[in-house]
């Protein structure tokens, strides 16, 4: 109330309903100087053009539908604090949503493919490896030797 006291009695539309739209409408909208408070909060020169673009719309007839339409096409869907659903709105809101969906399907696809079993050796691959394992232990390079370069003493 001490707001609304506070403003010019000459600003004011004789109509008290117009005036009482016009206070609503000022509350959705953004004041594009300060950015995080309504027109009705700031003391801007912009918010109060703003205000008295909203009376003159308002005096003239206009719908609070068509004044909000009238601020978004002047200064873009950010001056309203609610603004209308659009696909340029839909695809911002949803795109954070879509990326973490991708990566939780790339990090699915991932698991699954470091879970996959390895392929099975084959009786021949296996007689293979048990040769090999059973000629490292009995054949040990010298440590002083140059096959066991590499190799430290422990």
């Amino acid at each position: 109330m001490c707001l609304a006291a506070a403003a010019d009695p000459s600003e004011r539309l004789t109509d008290p309903a117009r005036e009482a739209r016009a206070r609503a409408l000022f509350r959705e909208t953004r004041c594009l100087v300060c950015q995080g408070e309504s027109i009705d909060d700031s003391d801007a020169p912009l918010a109060a053009d703003l205000r008295g673009a909203i009376r003159d719309r308002l005096a003239a007839g206009a719908s609070n539908g068509q004044v909000r339409a009238f601020l978004a096409a002047r200064y873009g869907d950010f001056v309203l604090f609610r603004p209308t659903m659009s696909w340029t709105n839909a695809f911002l809101w949803s795109g954070p949503f879509v990326v973490a969906l991708v990566g939780v399907v790339l990090l699915v696809a991932r698991q699954r493919a470091r879970t996959a079993a390895e392929p099975e050796l084959s009786l021949e691959e296996e007689t293979r490896i048990a040769a090999l394992e059973a000629s490292a232990d009995t054949v040990a390079p010298k440590l002083g030797s140059k096959k066991a370069r590499g190799l430290t003493e422990r």
